[in-house]
């Protein structure tokens, strides 16, 4: 399990742990991590040219010992100083062991590129040690100028503890920021390097161990371990309907695809048994790609919404929401939501889109602030939430946030969002909470994802159709 963790809790637990270690120790253990990281990235660090940009404080000092330790080790290492105050025995470290430093603002070549500029466009390697978790969205102009020139000549950056610029507890970016090619942190994992649009500004995430004692994190990010141990896998007493009995309410006649799809989904699941209650043409198509599916009868949890259109029943939609069996509330289905049930177990899963509409905000803002507005909507309508994206967030009534980070792009597909209802639908029908059954569903849904496209095109049936395959690979 990926744990992340906040500012304040971050902070709280190195101070702890600095007052019991000589003066140094913990930044010594930081810097000693980013230098092997750096040369990690490089292949080698004799005769690489690494440009440091440095700004004030603790993460400008976690760069310059590590430049002091590449220098020691042949590379050519470079402190473009972006503050009048930096840390000065990381500085005189970098400097006693080959390494120079010069000003953002050193002297101009007759085209009015300076000293800096012309470093970085060299470079192998550019370190952003700017600022560190403690700092404001957005870069100062002087940085922003040197970072520019590492974009447009293609040098990588590595962002020591977070890149700067971007909110670090929520993941937004409103504002200009690094975007890294390697993100080295210590510790623990921040709530930047899994909630996007922030976690895309990271890229890979290599963590450090530092010795923190921390609480618990208010974000995780499960790994294939974690959703092994979840995962319910039946036994030997098991029958059909003790493995679980999924209601599907999905499709119409303008859609009658989505029935199919989510049937699908839904079947690759844990469940002993999948009902469809719908339209008869819908029914019978659902039947004919399905044999094994069963009418109405009793269930233990329902998937409700998908491809509904315009036959949507929003009275029966919410009696079912304040009923005893738990729910999945996706696409058309989530106009029935209203903010005043008392809600057993229900998990809605929209998209921006969606989620936008249920909250009254534009699109863009829910993109933008993605954490934001999955844990409103929770607290808000007092269900467990599943937004889909690049990243998806999960978060629960109670202010538990799980994130999934598997996914690939090309499962952005029509009719995907079915299978992924289908799927957490199956989950809970088989005794999973939401909460579990969205983290489950998430992490399998984009495996699956993963296994069919092989880096190329895919559609929602070959998810669906992968799915078996990837809940073997998670089991053995």
């Amino acid at each position: 399990m990926r744990s992340a963790h906040t500012v304040e809790q971050v902070r709280a637990a190195e101070a702890a742990l600095m007052a019991r270690l000589p003066e140094g120790t913990l930044m010594q253990r930081a810097a000693t991590g980013l230098a092997v990281a750096i040369s990690n990235f490089l292949g080698g660090t004799y005769g690489a040219r690494v440009v440091l940009l440095i700004g004030s404080g603790d993460n400008g000092g976690d760069a310059l010992y590590a430049g002091a330790y590449l220098a020691r080790r042949g590379a050519q290492v470079t402190a473009v100083l972006l503050s009048d105050k930096p840390h000065a025995a990381g500085l005189a470290a970098l400097e006693t062991a080959g390494g120079q430093a010069i000003p953002a603002t050193a002297s101009s070549a007759s085209d009015g590129t300076t000293a800096a500029q012309s470093a970085v466009a060299g470079a192998d390697v550019v370190v952003d040690g700017i600022v560190g978790i403690g700092g404001r969205p957005g870069l100062r102009p002087e940085a922003l100028a040197v970072v520019q020139v590492a974009e447009r000549y293609g040098v990588p950056i590595v962002a020591v503890d977070t890149p700067s610029g971007v909110d670090v507890d929520t993941g937004e970016t409103p504002e200009s920021h690094v975007n890294a090619a390697l993100t080295v942190t210590f510790g623990t994992h921040k709530i930047c390097h899994l909630v996007d649009p922030a976690a895309t500004a990271c890229g890979p995430v290599h963590l450090v161990d530092i010795g923190l004692d921390l609480p618990p994190a208010q974000v995780q990010a499960l790994q294939a371990a974690d959703i092994k141990a979840l995962y319910p896998v039946p036994h030997g007493e098991s029958d059909k309907y003790s493995r679980g009995v999924l209601g599907l309410m999905v499709g119409s006649a303008q859609y009658p695809g989505a029935a199919v799809i989510a049937t699908a989904g839904a079947l690759a699941g844990p469940v002993g048994m999948v009902r469809y209650v719908g339209p008869d043409a819908v029914a019978s198509a659902v039947r004919e790609a399905h044999p094994e599916v069963v009418g109405d009868g009793r269930v233990q949890a329902w998937t409700i919404g998908s491809g509904l259109g315009d036959e949507l029943d929003v009275p029966w939609i919410r009696e079912l929401l304040d009923a005893e069996e738990p729910v999945v509330l996706d696409a058309d289905g989530l106009k029935a939501l209203d903010d005043s049930g008392d809600h057993v177990d229900v998990l809605i899963t929209p998209h921006a889109g969606e989620l936008s509409r249920l909250l009254g905000v534009d699109r863009a803002t829910v993109e933008a602030e993605r954490l934001k507005y999955a844990r409103l909507a929770a607290e808000t309508f007092d269900v467990t939430v599943l937004l889909k994206g690049s990243t998806t967030v999960i978060a629960g009534p109670d202010g538990e946030v799980r994130v999934n980070t598997n996914a690939t792009p090309w499962l952005a597909t029509a009719g995907a969002g079915d299978v992924l209802a289908g799927l957490c639908g199956a989950l809970l029908a088989g005794g999973l909470t939401a909460l579990d059954a969205a983290s489950v569903g998430a992490y399998l849904h984009a495996a699956a994802a993963n296994l069919a496209s092989d880096g190329g095109p895919i559609t929602a049936i070959t998810v669906a159709q992968a799915l078996p395959e990837a809940t073997r690979r998670l089991l053995s």
